[in-house]
């Protein structure tokens, strides 16, 4: 493909992706596979270019854009070398006319800029939830331990125990190493909020949103397959991934259980009062992972956000009376937005006064209410608000 050809399948990408943004559709990573799929003439430095552009073009533009090509134009503003790409010649993009409207530029939505700005993410700070995030690992501690693993691309060490950082689009999926279950890519700031659990050996913990299971995993690790795992979740399909997982990973003291939406009080009955831990990783806006899912933030709208607090405020509810006078309840959100934070925790305070919150000392993030948050400028790691709770 010449460059002009690759800004073009960038532009038909692209709008592919707006598409599917409208209407909540696959995601962009997913779009691109299909579309190169079936485009076999794509060599790899192909597939690349145009990924980049794509990714580039995403990041670029605040409000959703009209089109592909706006998006494309937004990034041409940026970059003004790709404007001379727009040729009309043979597969490239027609020449940009006069005047012709460019996406508008951002870091979100407005909508969506001023409520993280309402949560005091502005600046250096909001504009680092665009970066391109690295590829972070867990050494599975029922397999392997960080110090004594020979990969096949050297490891930073992290500050979480078993993390460790490789360069990006290194392929870990190819490993034996990751085929024998003795690593999991997990951010380095999912690992952090993971160890907040203090899940210990012989203890009965509950991972109430357990989806396909990369906590779960982690949890099962540090309780070195000794005591009682139930990872739950009201989606089939997501739980269906975690059994796979747990067989690789050697993690044999997990027990899924599948929750009735609207009724996942009688399925957790028998576990009232019983557990030691347990763990909500609250579904939610996602705004902490736009690193690396950045048209994500082209999905959410207020109603969206409004149903996501909603449930988060209900799992809170559920989860409190599963725990055992001197257990904890670990509350996760991967949103830096204080609405999915700090708010949900002042408001489980003021409706159960027999609890409290209890200070996280993570070595990372900083206090945000009764919580910690961390986020990709001052952490390196995706955004995630986590809270300790514990009833009196």
């Amino acid at each position: 493909m010449t460059p002009q050809a690759r800004v073009q399948a960038a532009i038909e990408v692209l709008d592919l992706i707006v598409t599917a943004a409208l209407g909540k559709g696959a995601p962009a990573d997913r779009i691109l596979s299909d579309w190169f799929r079936t485009r076999r003439f794509a060599g790899s430095k192909d597939r690349r270019a145009v990924r980049e552009l794509v990714y580039r073009a995403i990041r670029a533009c605040g409000e959703i854009p009209a089109s592909g090509r706006a998006a494309m134009l937004r990034l041409v503003l940026d970059d003004p070398a790709i404007a001379a790409l727009f040729t009309g010649e043979g597969h490239a993009p027609a020449p940009i006319e006069p005047d012709e409207p460019a996406a508008s530029a951002g870091v979100a939505p407005l909508w969506l800029e001023r409520r993280l700005a309402d949560s005091d993410i502005t600046g250096e700070t909001a504009q680092a939830l665009l970066a391109r995030a690295p590829l972070d690992i867990r050494i599975n501690g029922l397999k392997a331990e960080r110090g004594h693993i020979e990969l096949p691309v050297p490891g930073e060490p992290l500050l979480a125990p078993h993390a460790l950082r490789l360069p990006p689009d290194t392929q870990v999926e190819t490993w034996e190493l990751y085929q024998q279950g003795q690593i999991e890519v997990q951010d380095h700031g999912s690992q952090l909020v993971c160890l907040a659990a203090c899940a210990q050996p012989g203890e009965t913990v509950v991972d109430l949103c357990a989806g396909a299971g990369g906590k779960t995993l982690g949890l099962a690790a540090a309780m070195a397959n000794r005591g009682r795992l139930i990872a739950c979740d009201v989606d089939r399909a997501r739980l269906s991934r975690l059994a796979p997982r747990a067989a690789r990973a050697g993690a044999t003291i997990i027990a899924e259980r599948l929750l009735d939406p609207g009724r996942e009080a009688d399925k957790l009955a028998d576990l009232t009062g019983r557990a030691d831990a347990v763990l909500i990783d609250a579904p939610c806006s996602g705004t902490g992972t736009w690193r690396r899912n950045p048209e994500a933030r082209w999905r959410l709208s207020e109603a969206e956000l409004a149903r996501l607090t909603a449930i988060q405020m209900r799992l809170l509810d559920l989860a409190a009376p599963l725990v055992q006078r001197g257990g904890r309840l670990i509350y996760v959100t991967c949103s830096l937005l204080d609405a999915e934070g700090a708010d949900q925790i002042a408001g489980f305070l003021t409706r159960h006064p027999d609890w409290r919150a209890v200070p996280l000392a993570l070595g990372a993030g900083r206090p945000r209410g009764q919580g910690t948050r961390l986020d990709p400028h001052h952490d390196q790691t995706d955004g995630f608000f986590v809270a300790r709770l514990e009833p009196m």
